[in-house]
């Protein structure tokens, strides 16, 4: 929502709707100051009963050639800073969204693989569901990372290591084909 005036003084005059119950922060390319005041003012509100929710954690997102933008655990931790308390997180390495999926489709975790490219997330989500798990290393995530895990003797960075690896989706394909 458009927030009146240029200036923070201005943004504690915008009028909050009386329904909101929760705030749910996303990827958001237009995210702003104001926008981050709006949330805290329907938080502060709101109080324990409106509700925190974040999409995911990721800290940056993968650009082609080894670049990356902000991602969207940035803007979550913006808001959690703002309002002291933590997001509770609907998207991976949480498993609420495969318990969803899961109740919904009847899926069976023995015969369902996680594919993803970030061992932070899709990699410990899939583990964490007893899910075996496939590592495509065209993301965030190198071998070399994988391995030092793997060799480490923590049972939590275990937690990150796939079942699998292949170098790209693509390698996927001819067994898919099958």
């Amino acid at each position: 929502a458009a927030l009146p005036g240029p200036a923070p003084a201005d943004w504690l005059q915008a009028p909050l709707d009386p329904a909101v119950r929760a705030v749910l922060v996303g990827f958001d390319e237009h995210f702003s100051y104001a926008k981050l005041c709006q949330a805290l003012r329907y938080l502060l509100r709101g109080g324990p009963e409106c509700l925190l929710v974040g999409t995911n954690r990721d800290h940056r997102l993968p650009l082609e050639g080894g670049a990356g933008i902000p991602g969207t655990g940035c803007l979550v931790k913006a808001v959690e800073t703002a309002a002291q308390r933590e997001a509770f997180i609907v998207g991976k390495p949480n498993r609420f969204m495969f318990d969803c999926v899961a109740g919904e489709f009847q899926v069976d975790p023995a015969r369902t693989i996680m594919v993803g490219d970030r061992l932070d997330t899709d990699i410990l989500m899939g583990n964490d569901c007893g899910l075996t798990t496939l590592l495509t290393l065209t993301g965030v995530t190198a071998l070399d990372e994988v391995r030092g895990h793997q060799d480490s003797g923590c049972p939590a960075r275990h937690s990150l290591v796939p079942d699998f690896y292949v170098d790209s989706i693509a390698d996927l394909l001819p067994v898919l084909g099958e």
